[in-house]
């Protein structure tokens, strides 16, 4: 049987100090004091019970998502990390990742994470604009992202991304250039540059601000492309540019297809079990806990996860090219059956097909055949990834 994938390990924290009108994220506006304590011990009772589906596996990557989890003080976080040495072996070179707003992080924080095992901070810029991070709802300004920067450097981080967004209200081509000017002058190690979008259930999927143009998003992602590159930082998956060397792992695990624990409140897992019976083979199930933390909180550890099921064979190879087909680089046979566990010539009528659209492009790596988007399945990238849908839906 294959080796199993890498294995990562999300927490999610889900409180904020607002909601901000574009956020489809599981967030919640904190109710006053942090539950730290009580959620903390629920993360590491999730922890506990997902424990016999990875026994012996070591723990590549950890990521703290949110929400803010910069509103968790270091000793929480540091909390977690002990109780998870105790209980899984951890890699030598483990990436420990951990979110921050630049408006909700405390003087001295930074170095206190970075203490408690942090090796990796996201900071949530969005724009440099304060008329535009007051549009979108942020509870910082411009100048938080720099001291906050600073403070990060002087804790000793020199491993951090910048969330940047374009495609903001009344935004223009030449204002979208300007904030990522800004963000490349700080110099992070890795650059997250998506567009707004409106997503369902948001303020603004119901009260949608006036947006830039079709043909204006598309000019900012093609200027805004060739400046990261100029500058360095080169684009490994849709939204992703990072300096040599610095790409993220623990998101490169999930494009890659790996394994990982969802711990906390509507957090989600994937986890693939070895199996020899009737034959060697894969089984791969998914996970997701309770989405409301303080009914995640009420619950017994058992009742927390809403969902635990197989994924069926026939759905892997779509959601194998949910993931996979975001990456510049595409995949090859190796990863796709070491991954799913299914056959390779599974996948070739999605792939002739993709290849006959002009979405997909064939090429020959180390001696294998290599897959990835073209510049035009990029473009229309959930098109691509349809063609890999089961026939049975």
């Amino acid at each position: 049987m294959p080796a199993l994938p890498p294995l990562s390990v999300y927490v999610h924290l889900p409180w904020c100090l607002a909601k901000c009108p574009y956020c489809d994220f599981n967030s919640h506006v904190a109710p006053g004091p942090l539950p730290q304590e009580r959620y903390t011990d629920g993360l590491l009772a999730d922890l506990d019970f997902d424990l016999p589906s990875v026994a012996g596996r070591d723990v590549q990557t950890i990521f703290f998502g949110g929400g803010t989890p910069s509103l968790f003080a270091p000793e929480s976080i540091a909390r977690f990390l002990s109780g998870l040495r105790t209980r899984l072996t951890l890699a030598a070179d483990v990436e420990v990742t951990l979110e921050a707003n630049p408006g909700a992080t405390e003087h001295g924080r930074f170095a206190g994470y970075r203490d408690a095992g942090v090796t990796r901070i996201s900071l949530g810029v969005q724009s440099f604009d304060d008329a535009q991070l007051k549009r979108l709802g942020r509870i910082h300004d411009s100048a938080h992202v720099f001291k906050a920067v600073d403070e990060m450097r002087a804790a000793g981080f020199d491993n951090f991304n910048l969330d940047l967004m374009y495609g903001l209200p009344q935004q223009t081509v030449h204002d979208a250039m300007e904030d990522l000017r800004q963000a490349i002058a700080l110099q992070p190690t890795h650059v997250s540059h998506y567009q707004l979008t409106m997503e369902p259930g948001t303020v603004f999927f119901h009260r949608p601000p006036l947006l830039p143009d079709d043909d204006s998003t598309w000019e900012m992602q093609q200027q805004c492309q060739a400046l990261l590159a100029q500058h360095g930082y080169e684009q490994y998956e849709v939204s992703a540019y990072a300096r040599a060397g610095r790409r993220c792992r623990h998101n490169l695990n999930y494009w890659q297809f790996g394994d990982y624990l969802g711990l906390g409140a509507g957090a989600h897992g994937k986890i693939t079990l070895g199996r020899t019976d009737p034959a060697p083979s894969f089984q791969m199930m998914r996970t997701v806990r309770q989405k409301q933390p303080r009914e995640y909180l009420a619950s017994d550890v058992a009742s927390r996860l809403t969902e635990h099921r197989e994924v069926r064979a026939a759905e892997l190879p779509f959601e194998f090219a949910l993931n996979a087909l975001r990456l510049n680089d595409g995949f090859d046979e190796s990863l796709f059956e070491g991954r799913t566990g299914v056959s390779y010539s599974d996948l070739m009528p999605a792939l002739r097909e993709g290849e006959r659209k002009g979405l997909l492009v064939m090429s020959s790596r180390s001696g294998a055949q290599s897959w990835a988007a073209t510049d035009l399945g990029r473009r229309f990238l959930n098109d691509l990834q349809a063609l890999f849908l089961p026939a049975d839906g």
